[in-house]
Parts: C-alpha cells; sequence; structure tokens
C-alpha cells in the first residue's frame, strides 16, 4: 500500500468583514448576545462576485504554490467538499480543474458531507492513493453559506461565512496520514440542513446537535487518536470544525491534549462548513507563529447528515 502526505495548504476568503453589531442592524441580537453564544467577533462574507468555484480556485492556487515541485499538470485529481455547490453539473472540482488548465484530465469529484465534508475528502484522497490510483490530490473546501442563509433568523445568520481552503496530497513512501474515523447519526440526518421545503435556507436543530456534540464526539475524538497509534499528549494542533467557540473549547479540552495549541478560527471567520478545517490550518500555517514541521495535528469535523470524520495529519 502508497502512503500518502500533505505537502501544502492554501486558503482564500472574501474581503468583505462583517463585525457583530453590522448584524444588529439586521435582526434583534447584540455582540455581546453573540460573543457570549458562540464566541463569534466577526465574520467574512462574499461581496457579489465570488462563488463557491471562483474561491476554490484561489486557494487551490495557493495551495499549489506552496507545493514545491508540484504543479497543477500534475494532479491528478480534484476533490471538492461543499454543499453551496452554485450548480448541480458540472460539479465544482471539474470547474475547478478547468480553470486551472488542466488539460490532463484529472479525475473530478464534489463530496457532499457537509461541515465533515473536507475531513471525507481527505479519507478518499488518502483511499485512491493507497490503490493506485492517484498520485496528487488537490483536496478543497470551500462554501457560500451566505447564499443559503435566512437573515431573519438571529440564531443561524449569525454563524455563517464564506471561504475556501485547500491542501495537496501526494504519495509517499511514509504514511503521514492517519486512517480515517467516519460515519453519521441517522436518527438526528435533519438536525443540520438546507431543505427545499425551507427555501433552500440553513437551518439546524441547536440544541440537539449541542448535546450529541459534547457527549459523544470526544468518544469519537479518542477513536481517531488510537487508530494514529497516538496519545492525546502527542497532539501537537486540534483543527475542529469552526463551529461554534462554546463547542470547540470544552471539547478540546475534554480530549486531553495539554500540549496542543487549538485552532479558534471561527472568531473571526464564522462557520464556513467543509471549508473551516483547511482554512483554519491553512491560515495558521501562514502566521508568524505555523505549526513545527512533524507536528501531527487532529483534523474533525461533524455536521449535517449528522456526519463526522477525522484523521491525524504530520505537517510538512
Amino acid at each position: 500500500m502508497t502512503g500518502s502526505k500533505v505537502v501544502a495548504f492554501g486558503h482564500f476568503q472574501p474581503e468583505r468583514i462583517v463585525p457583530n453589531t453590522e448584524l444588529e442592524k439586521l435582526v434583534e441580537t447584540s455582540d455581546e448576545w453573540i460573543t457570549r453564544r458562540v464566541g463569534i467577533q466577526e465574520r467574512r462574507w462574499g461581496t457579489g462576485v465570488e462563488t463557491v468555484d471562483s474561491m476554490a480556485i484561489k486557494a487551490a492556487k495557493m495551495a499549489l504554490e506552496n507545493a514545491q515541485g508540484i504543479e497543477a499538470s500534475d494532479i491528478d485529481m480534484v476533490l471538492v467538499a461543499t454543499c453551496t455547490a452554485t450548480d448541480r453539473s458540472p460539479n465544482m472540482a471539474a470547474r475547478v480543474a478547468r480553470d486551472l488548465g488542466m488539460d490532463q484530465g484529472p479525475a473530478t469529484m464534489d463530496v457532499n458531507a457537509a461541515c465533515a465534508g473536507f475531513a471525507h475528502a481527505v479519507g478518499l484522497a488518502q483511499g485512491a492513493i493507497a490503490s493506485g490510483s492517484a498520485s496528487n490530490v488537490l483536496v478543497i473546501g470551500s462554501e457560500m453559506l451566505t447564499d443559503y442563509t435566512d437573515f431573519t433568523d438571529r440564531t443561524t445568520c449569525v454563524l455563517t461565512a464564506d471561504g475556501a481552503g485547500a491542501f495537496v496530497i501526494t504519495a509517499s513512501e511514509e504514511n503521514s496520514i492517519s486512517p480515517v474515523v467516519w460515519g453519521s447519526v441517522p436518527s438526528l440526518s435533519d438536525a443540520v440542513r438546507i431543505e427545499s421545503e425551507n427555501d433552500m435556507k440553513f437551518a439546524q436543530s441547536g440544541q440537539s446537535v449541542y448535546r450529541w456534540t459534547v457527549t459523544q464526539l470526544p468518544k469519537i475524538a479518542s477513536k481517531i487518536i488510537d487508530r494514529a497509534g497516538l496519545k492525546p499528549e502527542e497532539l501537537d494542533a486540534i483543527i475542529l470544525h469552526q463551529a461554534n467557540l462554546r463547542i470547540i473549547e470544552p471539547l478540546a479540552e475534554k480530549i486531553g491534549a495539554p500540549n496542543a495549541r487549538v485552532a479558534t478560527d471561527v472568531v473571526y471567520s464564522g462557520n464556513t462548513s467543509a471549508a473551516s478545517v483547511p482554512l483554519a490550518l491553512s491560515k495558521l500555517m501562514a502566521s508568524d507563529e505555523p505549526l513545527p514541521s512533524g507536528s501531527k495535528a487532529l483534523l474533525f469535523a461533524f455536521g449535517g447528515g449528522l456526519a463526522y470524520a477525522g484523521q491525524i495529519i504530520t505537517i510538512p
């Protein structure tokens, strides 16, 4: 079996920054209420020119620029994790390949597992490499959640945002990505949804999701760490789905990794669904204090479906 590794990161966010005070003009809410309930101070919203595929392309370009020795022409699979695709067909991955000039004809697929989609896509990329079906995979999470936001609902419009993040994953003699742990909770499949009967607006049963996350996610995180052959104290970073700071903080504490840096990009980027994990990690790696090479980072996401997925990667 061929191993795989992440070799580069990229991200993109719209320029428009929306502070909590701006939301006070839309719904009955306040900066204090939003900060206390979800921990978000500001988020990025599209300016009217961004689309799921255009953001995916920009994140992909950054990742490819950071991937030394790997060009767009070397990519043989493109996976785009999204639940806000512009059209049913062609898929967003096909548009990414076209606009990046990938005339070699890579496999192109979208992955819709909502907020957990990117971790699912990383698992699919790893499997394709292990089977010999691919050698270089571009994995992207891209979401335009504001296209599906009910701006009269103060419980959801304070959360949603837009953005994209990307990884370049390649074949390797050593496996630097642990086996994916994934699954779902069918009884809660409607807890987070964008459905036609609700005018295609994002909605969730917040209390049901919160109860499940605080009771079940620590157990799943422990399984991910066990499958990687590690102990919690060996983790250097925890990159959870940036859903809500009030979920991230207690979950990170329950994982029991005292030396790990915990990504809290939700404070400044909001909830970007499938884009949140790669966006948070890429921004961290582009910061003044990136994770050192060789660090072990837990990626773990959960959301609509109710789906979850996670793995541990070694930072290049």
